[in-house]
């Protein structure tokens, strides 16, 4: 999908309307959701030996319906902690004045980053978890700090250019002082380095390239907007992939609904970016999905034995009423607002 996305359906570089945004995210969450059938019977039918380990988590096999419900209790927790990553990524590209027209092909490498990065943590944190029972207790804890951490104190905006990674990158190579086309690395003296930020308009002179030696190798601003878009899909990762083990285990179900969150970020960010400061409370929501499930993490036997071995399933509700609570009230008060005005 991702490669018929980027090189049949987005072959062209254009801006991305609301409308075809809107359209992708639909696509993609209706795979992502149609995904737990597999699930079902993947686990009910036991196919490719999946459902044939116990989950470390809860001590359970997990069946067709078991796997369903963390399944989808993952998803949505999953994809309700990359919707945080929009703000970020927003400001990453407002920062970097970054062209609309170009802005696709970054999240899709984005993506494709934090699918490998997450990848890498997950083997290590069900390794983990399967050695050290102990290590959910340490998650849970984690999530409870990083909960209290996004209620409490004001994130700052930093400037993305004191990133460590793009400070970095300064260093060893040279930085264009404009765009060239889609590239995030250009040579002095190529067709390339020749090409403007917007098809169509005649390329401004680029200082930097012009001083540079000839045949000498060059970063781009986009390539910067990229490694602080992948810097972040890093940082966001710590925090979601203990969300998903506070909930299975199972690699297949941890990976699996964390890549179907993760697909859907990039249409979703050009369907939300414009509408981003009326979710006032998301931000509230999301912090409290985080305490809720690392007190879940923490309290997991006893809810097991108060509610039954399907507790998750009143988790998945939860978080879902959290979630579309902060939705209602952040439209709520839009509106209003737009009244008194």
């Amino acid at each position: 999908m991702l490669a018929l996305d980027l090189g049949v359906f987005h072959r062209t570089a254009h801006i991305v309307s609301f409308r075809e945004a809107m359209w992708w995210s639909f696509i993609w969450i209706t795979m992502g959701l149609g995904f737990s059938i597999f699930i079902y019977y993947g686990y009910e039918n036991h196919w490719l030996g999946l459902g044939d380990s116990v989950d470390s988590v809860d001590g359970l096999i997990n069946n067709g319906t078991t796997a369903t419900i963390k399944y989808l209790t993952g998803y949505v927790v999953e994809k309700s902690l990359s919707i945080d990553n929009i703000f970020v990524i927003a400001m990453v590209f407002s920062s970097f004045a970054v062209p609309a027209i170009y802005q696709h092909r970054v999240l899709f490498w984005g993506i494709m980053g934090a699918l490998l990065m997450r990848g890498a943590m997950i083997i290590i944190g069900a390794r983990l978890i399967a050695e050290f029972h102990w290590v959910l207790y340490v998650f849970g804890i984690f999530l409870i700090i990083t909960g209290l951490k996004m209620l409490l104190f004001k994130s700052e905006n930093k400037d993305p250019n004191q990133n460590i990674m793009v400070r970095l990158a300064r260093y060893f190579l040279p930085v264009t002082s404009r765009f060239h086309g889609q590239h995030f690395l250009v040579r002095a003296g190529s067709a390339a380095s020749q090409e403007s930020a917007i098809p169509g308009e005649s390329a401004l002179p680029d200082e930097v390239l012009l001083s540079a030696k000839k045949g000498t190798w060059l970063l781009t601003p986009l390539a910067l907007a990229l490694i602080v878009v992948e810097t972040t899909d890093l940082i966001f990762a710590i925090d979601s992939i203990p969300a998903i083990f506070a909930i299975t285990a199972d690699p297949f179900l941890v990976f699996t609904s964390n890549v179907f969150a993760i697909l859907g970020l990039r249409s979703l960010y050009f369907a939300l970016a414009g509408m981003i400061d009326k979710f006032k409370y998301l931000k509230v929501a999301l912090a409290l999905v985080l305490i809720v499930v690392g007190f879940k993490m923490l309290i997991a036997s006893w809810l097991k034995e108060m509610i039954g071995k399907n507790f998750n399933f009143y988790l998945l509700g939860l978080i879902l009423i959290i979630l579309s609570t902060s939705i209602i009230f952040s439209l709520y008060r839009k509106s209003k607002v737009q009244e008194e005005l």
